[in-house]
């Protein structure tokens, strides 16, 4: 009797949980590959139904992209945690990351079709398909400017720590979602030489664009694992963590309206 009850008591607070952090896994597919995402209902009324679609870090679906989409909800917007690697491939450390990271950017396309599937998950868990933006965290920012350079069926995109960088080889389309870029004035990953192509390929594209640098950040400023130590070139900066998400909730008011 106690083991019956202690059962139902603890898929109780399973339940409870799961309805109080209104957090549901969703499974889909790119073809053979399974893939996992994590889809957040809004807490609170939302007339227009805008969604907001998360591309976690380059170490995959990790907390602080679940904390972006869940305080995202509590504030009124369907939200998606986009699952870019897929089932089995999440990269065991940094090494790993960055080559299967690095097969993205190189495979542009690829990286946009995982994006475009996550979007329509976002679309099913109830987003409205006119009202979406997408942003991302460092390798998510980077794929947040790979939605603008799609074109994807979103308002805006907001790269956060994000690398800027793209093949010159290929061309440059006009760009029609707003563009809003948070990047760290310290963060040496980025060059001077990539943040000038950047701008050279915003002003090309004809896009609304914005680019907001943040004193004494470097890469991953929004990560609270990242340390302190900003000479290891990653590490939390609070201020710029506050300010950006700030930047970020401003742009959503421009272009939710």
């Amino acid at each position: 009797m106690k083991t019956k009850t202690l059962l139902v008591l603890v898929l109780t607070i399973s339940s409870t949980v799961l309805v109080q952090g209104q957090l549901k896994t969703v499974s889909y597919a790119d073809g053979d590959q399974k893939l996992e995402g994590f889809s957040f209902s809004p807490k609170k009324n939302n007339p227009k139904k805008a969604g907001v679609l998360i591309l976690p870090a380059w170490m995959g679906i990790d907390a602080h992209s679940k904390e972006s989409a869940e305080a995202l909800s509590k504030l009124g917007y369907y939200t998606f945690v986009a699952d870019i690697y897929g089932v089995g491939n999440k990269p065991a450390n940094a090494q790993e990351a960055g080559k299967k990271a690095g097969h993205f950017k190189t495979n542009y396309k690829e990286y946009q079709k995982r994006i475009h599937l996550a979007l329509e998950q976002l679309v099913k868990s109830g987003a409205n398909p006119n009202e979406i933006a997408v942003i991302g965290y460092c390798f998510g920012g980077s794929g947040a400017l790979e939605a603008a350079r799609a074109n994807m069926s979103v308002k805006g995109v907001v790269s956060f720590h994000g690398g800027l960088g793209r093949d010159t080889a290929r061309s440059i389309e006009p760009i029609k979602p707003k563009v809003l870029v948070l990047h760290g004035a310290d963060d040496f990953y980025v060059s001077e030489s990539e943040i000038k192509a950047f701008q050279d390929e915003m002003r090309t594209s004809k896009a609304d664009w914005q680019m907001v640098y943040y004193a004494d950040a470097v890469h991953a400023f929004t990560q609270k694992d990242a340390g302190s130590d900003k000479s290891k070139g990653v590490a939390y900066n609070e201020k710029a963590d506050k300010r950006s998400w700030k930047a970020m909730l401003d742009f959503f008011d421009e272009i939710f309206k």
